[in-house]
């Protein structure tokens, strides 16, 4: 399987056909097109980068399912199905021998069988299998792209920082539909479980609904509040 950079111009190869090692974290979602910089420091993880360095460079990042992870961290706790496949672009050893990496999410995948770590493999792996279905031409996403950004072109959604922090991202044409969706997901609707649905949805039509749904509602729940807002009352005070 390959995938295009947010340029448009480089394809990763990603091969399934061979375990990737796994990185879980608590509540950090990556997403295919989006950057995600890492403070590499336990001695197991310094293991994986190196590993991944002297290989194809890429890392499935996963999320912890639950909250067993903060009583097992050491071991291997239990994680959610879903990942995304992520390429080291940038990476730094530092004299203490940790690093510091840029990580780009590449694709959607979700774990097949895992393989917990040995004595000279201190990290956990894992086989994959993608879960994106069959990509769509830009052109035949125009009314999708049209109408999630009718929403955000609207009062409320037009005046939030975050928007407005996004804008020149959702004016370019040069930016995929598909890049944009996960731009919105990651800087607006930031929700982590909201953004793990996501991640887990290999649908790009289906993905779009999620997203225009969510800002329609995000809306609506914007609205309401600046209606009990009462610029003359006293901290703290509102109608309701």
């Amino acid at each position: 399987m390959s995938s295009e950079d947010e340029s448009g111009s480089t394809k990763v190869q990603v091969n399934f056909g061979r375990a990737f090692p796994v990185f879980p974290l608590d509540g950090v979602v990556l997403l295919p097109h989006a950057l995600l910089r890492l403070f590499i420091f336990e001695p197991r993880y310094r293991r994986m980068v190196e590993h991944v360095l002297d290989s194809n460079g890429q890392i499935a990042m996963a999320v912890f399912d639950g909250r067993e992870w903060k009583d097992g961290y050491q071991g291997s706790p239990p994680i959610k199905p879903n990942v995304c496949v992520g390429q080291i672009v940038q990476h730094e050893r530092l004299p203490d021998d940790n690093y510091r990496i840029m990580l780009q999410g590449v694709c959607r995948a979700r774990i097949l069988h895992e393989e917990l770590p040995d004595e000279e493999r201190l990290f956990r792996s894992a086989a994959l299998e993608p879960v994106e279905t069959a990509e769509a031409d830009d052109d035949e996403l125009f009314l999708l792209r049209d109408g999630v950004l009718t929403r955000l072109g609207e009062e409320p959604l037009s005046e939030l920082a975050s928007v407005r922090a996004v804008e020149r991202e959702l004016q370019s044409r040069d930016i995929p539909t598909a890049a944009l969706l996960e731009v919105l997901t990651l800087s607006v609707l930031n929700d982590k479980t909201l953004q793990y649905r996501l991640l887990a949805e290999g649908d790009i039509y289906r993905r779009g609904e999620i997203v225009e749904h969510e800002l329609t509602r995000l809306g609506r729940l914007l609205t309401a509040a600046a209606k009990q807002h009462d610029p003359e009352a006293p901290d703290g005070v509102t109608w309701n």
